[in-house]
């Protein structure tokens, strides 16, 4: 049994090794070709000074959502969480000031409703992206009726000690944001490559009766996933929040398409059962170049869902195409 993981591991990290290199060549390209056609832009480093301070927010949610998808699961309610768990973070700011007590809270609701989708979907039965579609809806329309749809506004809390571990810029300049992310990345991508849960998830999206077989807890693992994703999202949040110095009802949605493509666009199968926190982060990075470079060309910012969605689509093929021709 030892050597039948042993093998699928070994195949996996060869795998990995190829999409890491193919991701990894798109960037360079992307980011070639905007040096070409806006070198005032991305010839500086204020641009890559931007990219950390923004895209931490989509990555970090892509990061939890890469396993939710290697798991062979989908979760499309993260952008509800970053709706109530932000709501949860300024509001509770506001009426406490007390900083870690509003984290604390908005990273136990991230927790809560990723064990609820997970129950829904484990014990219950019922698909993960009918599950995650639902609650999605449930948790944005409660912040809704809680904050009756208000914007909140936390602005004095860039003069706290809180504000500056987070979001503030070492030297003036690198976005701690930045730091968070990337040091979330480390972390997670040792435990999907080293650790046993990373093993079992990556077992359970390739083969969920073969897992269950081989003595990975199903119902467990997924109910770990979902709750992984959950806390992530509800951090994205309050990062968000402290970045904008506010809260608006409408702060998650847009993060949709980016976090989903990051996940894609970084190699990440479909089907579940394999993927990279490598590819993800450098997905995730190709999604804020593609943003920003098509602004900085000159073309019309209507252009950039279109460009994303066809990269995406681009990139789901070639990964299916990989599967068929290793299957």
């Amino acid at each position: 049994m030892n050597l039948i993981r042993s093998s699928k591991i070994g195949i996996l990290l060869n795998l990995k090794n190829f999409r890491a290199y193919t991701v990894v060549l798109v960037y360079i390209v992307i980011i070639g070709i905007f040096m070409i056609t806006a070198p005032r832009t991305f010839l500086s480093y204020r641009i890559y000074m931007a990219f950390l301070s923004t895209v931490p927010f989509s990555l970090i949610m892509a990061l939890g959502l890469t396993f939710v998808i290697i798991a062979g699961e989908i979760d499309l309610s993260f952008t509800g969480v970053m709706v109530f768990s932000g709501f949860i973070f300024s509001y509770l700011y506001i009426t406490t000031g007390n900083t870690i007590l509003a984290l604390a809270a908005s990273l136990i609701s991230g927790a809560i409703i990723g064990i609820l989708n997970s129950i829904i979907i484990a014990k219950i039965g019922v698909p993960s992206i009918i599950t995650t579609l639902g609650t999605q809806f449930i948790w944005a329309g409660l912040a809704l009726v809680l904050s009756k749809g208000k914007t909140l506004s936390i602005s004095d809390i860039r003069q706290t000690v809180f504000y500056e571990a987070f979001v503030g810029r070492i030297g003036g300049v690198f976005p701690t944001q930045g730091i968070w992310a990337f040091g979330l990345a480390i972390i997670l991508g040792f435990i999907l490559n080293m650790h046993k849960f990373g093993e079992n998830v990556m077992f359970l999206g390739d083969n969920r009766e073969a897992a269950r077989m081989m003595g990975v807890n199903v119902n467990k693992t997924i109910i770990q996933v979902f709750t992984l994703i959950g806390v992530l999202g509800a951090f994205s949040s309050v990062l968000l929040s402290l970045e904008m110095t506010g809260w608006w009802p409408t702060q998650g949605p847009g993060y949709l398409l980016i976090t989903i493509a990051a996940v894609f666009i970084g190699g990440t199968s479909i089907y579940g059962g394999e993927g990279t926190i490598f590819g993800t982060v450098v997905g995730a990075f190709i999604v804020g170049s593609i943003t920003a470079g098509i602004v900085a060309s000159g073309v019309e910012g209507f252009w950039i869902r279109l460009v994303v969605g066809l990269v995406l689509i681009t990139a789901v093929i070639l990964n299916t195409f990989i599967v068929r021709r290793r299957s």
